[in-house]
């Protein structure tokens, strides 16, 4: 199946917290940082996700926050650090691709942000990513 979120990274789960309705699954991603996805209890059992099982993380371009530096006191549970590889403005939006340890994130934010941040290839970022927000494949 060919989907259009362009954000897609490998990993495998390294622990999985089941609720009544919500779970929350711990992935370590190829290049060795660890993610959080909350997802339904239900989507755990369909997937047969248990600890060592290979998954794609899945997130939304829209869904990808930048930040110059790692930030304390916030409930962004997911922060991964990289470095800008590309950044494509437009009029309002802008569209930039970091480089992670093992792949590729894609965040499109606002072309004033970009300014603001004064993003740039080469500038170091932080990538913050809600639990929520992330979809989780089995591999």
């Amino acid at each position: 199946m060919s989907l259009s979120i362009r954000n897609q990274i490998a990993g495998t789960v390294t622990a999985v917290t089941t609720g009544e309705a919500m779970a929350t699954v711990k992935v370590r991603l190829t290049g060795g940082q660890n993610i959080t996805a909350a997802i339904t209890t239900e989507a755990v059992k369909e997937l047969g996700l248990a600890e060592g099982s290979a998954v794609k993380a899945l997130v939304k371009s829209t869904e990808v926050s930048l930040a110059t530096g790692p930030v304390e006191g916030l409930s962004i549970r997911n922060q991964i650090a990289g470095t800008v590889a590309d950044v494509a403005t437009g009029g309002a939006m802008a569209s930039v691709k970091v480089d992670v340890e093992g792949g590729e994130l894609t965040s499109a934010i606002t072309k004033d942000a970009v300014e603001a941040l004064k993003l740039a290839a080469g500038s170091s970022v932080v990538a913050l990513i809600k639990s929520t927000e992330i979809s989780l494949a089995a591999a």
